[in-house]
């Protein structure tokens, strides 16, 4: 299973979570808010600081002996990786570019994402279909989401 950590009051951040959900029926992957107490305890242990909300993570591998931590540009198209067909072929030929150069252009994208995309003061509420794959706290899938003043990111 491959778990996504994310900046919960990111309007890329989100729209990046709903790509991947619309596109991963099958629901391999899972997400928790990087605001949140699972992703400190899970990033911190592998050296990972959970307070840097100007990357993604993703934990390829989660709940196995050997997960994987990945950030940035690499864990982006990991990510997109996982949904299969197309989007896999696509994430494979993006990733022959160098990482330093995919991981530059990630970071000026991150620098800016509030002004060009906008935020939010809570992380918005998932489709009903989708809830189930928002991790809380513990660790367990999350039935409690804040809505209220999330319903479109502010710019």
């Amino acid at each position: 299973m491959t778990l996504v950590f994310y900046d919960g009051a990111c309007g890329l951040c989100d729209r990046f979570v709903q790509f991947l959900l619309a596109r991963d029926p099958a629901g391999r992957i899972r997400f928790a808010q990087l605001q949140g107490e699972l992703a400190r305890r899970e990033l911190i242990p592998s050296g990972h600081d959970p307070a840097d909300l100007d990357s993604v993570f993703v934990v390829a591998g989660w709940q196995t002996s050997r997960p994987q931590v990945l950030t940035r540009s690499r864990a982006v198209l990991h990510a997109i990786g996982m949904l299969g067909g197309f989007w896999t072929v696509a994430a494979g030929l993006a990733g022959l570019v160098p990482q330093a150069i995919a991981d530059r252009a990630y970071a000026l994208i991150a620098r800016r994402r509030y002004s060009l995309f906008g935020h939010f003061d809570a992380c918005p509420l998932p489709r009903p279909e989708w809830r189930n794959r928002f991790l809380d706290e513990s660790g367990s899938r999350s039935s409690i989401h804040k809505a209220q003043n999330a319903e479109t990111p502010k710019p």
